[in-house]
């Protein structure tokens, strides 16, 4: 969309997880409410994107849209990138996976404005080339607890990088965010510098070295219940990189 027919507020699509019918519930599309609204607290206009199927109907959406926030999940199915099964994986539905890769070929080939959260971060990264670990239990053995199934609030040290959107959104002093994860970027891929990591090296945050693409990736869960109001400014630099302008911040009941 031209700087020109550019709305006041950027509109935005968020996709969605998926869950087959089962004998509880017929089959249905939900996102976490932090997402939403993340964005409409920062000047954007949410709006929810199903797992379409067909390609021209996704082109067709695009088209319309200023920018995508890529949620997080389950676990990406590493046979689709070439990797063995692991056991510790827990694969996202398969319909929501076909949707989330296709969304990202076209995010990536468009080099349209992306926020990309969990494994939304890691699909950005694969699908411009890198590369991941599936199990930092093992492949890092070192690495701090990335994952604790008994504190949904486990959190750990972040570390950022000077000139780069997680120091304008942290400022200095000791920063600490909320971890879930047992997968991560192994290799960046080309497109994306390191803006944040782990004290034990693992990246918690990248950002598009590709002029004029506004892409951000985090690790951590800026609209969980567990972030901190820090956190949720990431949505507020992501709208910046979209419209060029600081908005007017709104409180969300």
């Amino acid at each position: 969309m031209s700087d020109g027919l550019m709305a006041v507020k950027p509109i935005i699509g968020i996709n969605t997880d998926f869950r087959p019918s089962r004998k509880e519930h017929a089959a249905l599309s939900f996102v976490a409410a932090g997402y939403f609204d993340g964005i409409a607290a920062s000047g954007g206009i949410p709006v929810i994107l199903p797992p379409l199927a067909d390609e021209d109907d996704l082109v067709r959406l695009l088209d319309v849209l200023d920018g995508v926030v890529m949620v997080g999940g389950s676990d990406l199915d590493p046979r689709r990138d070439g990797y063995m099964p692991h056991p510790s994986v827990r694969p996202m539905d398969p319909r929501r996976e076909d949707f989330d890769r296709l969304l990202a070929k076209h995010v990536c080939a468009r080099h349209m404005p992306v926020l990309a959260i969990g494994s939304g971060m890691q699909l950005l990264n694969i699908t411009e080339g890198g590369t991941l670990f599936l199990h930092l239990p093992e492949d890092l053995p070192r690495a701090i607890p990335h994952k604790d199934p008994t504190d949904l609030a486990h959190r750990h040290a972040l570390l950022v990088e000077r000139g780069s959107v997680m120091e304008r959104v942290y400022g200095d002093g000791e920063i600490r965010v909320n971890s879930m994860h047992h997968m991560a970027i192994d290799d960046v891929a080309a497109s994306f510098r390191v803006t944040a990591r782990a004290p034990d090296g693992v990246v918690e945050a990248i950002e598009s070295v590709v002029e004029e693409w506004t892409a951000i990736g985090v690790q951590f869960h800026p609209e969980a219940e567990t972030a901190s109001a820090l956190d949720a400014k990431i949505f507020e630099e992501f709208v910046i990189g979209i419209t060029g302008e600081v908005p007017e911040m709104k409180l969300v009941a």
